[in-house]
């Protein structure tokens, strides 16, 4: 007796772990969506588990007292003063004008999963016929990454090995994994770029999660034979890929845009809020636990109300942790681009993923995750958290020069404007005046931010 009980608990054990293997990857979506698909996604799950209850509707003013997992509030030590930054000065406001336009500025039109493959794409010297056959696979891919239509539907050409020469060049492309035909494919390409995965992953991902997604636990302790360690290394290691690579670059675009967070200056304070009039407040229901005191007997119902209430914590909990990171992540952000909120876009530091990842003790890839299609309310209008990670003029980031591309390109157009009327400003006048602020940019990359600002040339003014 004694040895088959010890059997049950390594069994209940490993269940447990297989569970919260298989809510990972509902977790990382949580953290991917914006506002407008988390909502749907919510409202999805209150459909279909008695578990939650609502205890607070969208919209609704007068909320409940805050509780452990309605935490929507931080404030943030004043960032704009007391810094120990020894290179830190206070920064003009701007004028009245310049920051009314970039209150009526629309939100900038990202680059897209499409344009960002074909523009590594076009930096390499490859032949043309497997140039134009990875253009065509680039272009078949949805938003997440993967193939629309099988690839080889795409082949003119009967030259042996070059589909999958194209296919491997794609998916080693930032962001790794594209090119593939669902997530399981993308998660192997991804290990095996990285060259660092545990012993027999490809088996986990290809036997595993399968059986997983219809919950035929013993099979898949029959069948793979892990211990509880290694299903721990497998976890931990699948949480530092990304399923769907592609989403990284959507562009979808959304009737309106749902700031996520807003940045407001409250008594001299500067105040991180996380927008949650849009989403309601849930719980586990206490009634429906309850009926499981009348149904001590009945072992369907025992696992129907015990399943449904575990998964409801679940759900309810990554909510949570997805908000904890986006508030942690953003106040990294803020703190960093304290010039930023003072100054406007032209004070925009050179800024990584790493930079922030390193900051708050997570990986790049969730930050880049509740980074993407998350935005926040300024005083200098509505942005992507995106916008705020931009390379150094030196393409070193952060650790490079400490202008931005994308302030040096305010900088540019702010000389334009102000600009006597008639008067001509070349690409090297411009270099030349750049030079006086401590900016320096050869004449090609001036033309370059010319172009991209869409602002005419000197032949053309």
């Amino acid at each position: 007796m004694p040895v088959h009980g010890q059997g049950m608990t390594t069994q209940q054990s490993l269940a447990q772990r297989q569970v919260i293997t298989q809510k990972l990857i509902q977790s990382i979506k949580l953290m991917a969506m914006p506002l407008t698909e988390l909502r749907e996604a919510i409202q999805e799950e209150i459909d279909k588990n008695p578990a939650l209850e609502v205890v607070r509707e969208a919209g609704e003013v007068d909320a409940p007292e805050p509780t452990e997992t309605t935490i929507r509030e931080e404030r943030i030590a004043d960032p704009f003063s007391n810094s120990s930054d020894p290179g830190y000065q206070p920064l003009p406001r701007g004028d009245a004008d310049s920051k009314q336009r970039f209150l009526e500025t629309a939100v900038s039109r990202e680059e897209s999963l499409h344009e960002h493959l074909l523009d590594q794409l076009r930096l390499m010297e490859v032949s043309p016929e497997l140039a134009q056959l990875t253009e065509k696979i680039i272009w078949n891919l949805d938003d997440d990454g993967f193939h629309q239509e099988p690839p080889e539907l795409l082949m003119e050409s009967s030259k042996p090995g070059l589909l999958s020469e194209a296919l491997r060049l794609i998916q080693s492309l930032d962001p790794i994994g594209c090119a593939t035909v669902d997530w399981r494919e993308s998660l192997l390409v991804q290990a095996a770029i990285r060259h660092d995965s545990p012993d027999d992953f490809q088996r986990f991902i290809l036997k595993a999660l399968p059986l997983m997604e219809n919950k035929r636990w013993k099979e898949v302790r029959n069948s793979l034979q892990i211990s509880i360690e290694d299903w721990e290394e497998y976890e931990n290691y699948i949480r530092n890929l990304n399923p769907f690579p592609g989403r990284m670059y959507s562009v979808q675009a959304s009737p309106y845009i749902i700031p996520d967070l807003v940045v407001r200056k409250m008594e001299g304070e500067y105040v991180l809020i996380l927008n949650d009039e849009v989403l309601p407040v849930l719980r586990v229901d206490p009634e429906f636990e309850r009926i499981k005191e009348d149904a001590s007997e009945d072992r369907d119902t025992m696992r129907f109300i015990s399943d449904h209430s575990r998964e409801a914590r679940y759900f309810i909990n990554s909510l949570a942790q997805r908000d904890n990171t986006l508030l942690k992540v953003a106040r990294a952000i803020v703190e960093f681009q304290r010039d930023f909120f003072t100054g406007g876009p032209r004070f925009l530091k050179p800024l990584t993923l790493k930079n922030i990842a390193a900051e708050i003790g997570v990986h790049e890839a969730t930050v880049s995750r509740i980074t993407t299609n998350k935005y926040v309310q300024t005083d200098w209008g509505l942005y992507e958290l995106k916008y705020f990670f931009t390379n150094s003029i030196s393409g070193a980031g952060s650790s490079g020069s400490r202008v931005s591309k994308v302030a040096a390109k305010e900088i540019i157009k702010e000389i334009l404007e102000q600009k006597d009327s008639g008067q001509r400003l070349s690409d090297q006048k411009l270099v030349d005046l750049l030079a006086r602020r401590g900016i320096n940019l050869a004449r090609r990359t001036v033309a370059k931010y010319r172009n991209e600002l869409d602002l005419p040339s000197s032949y053309q003014q």
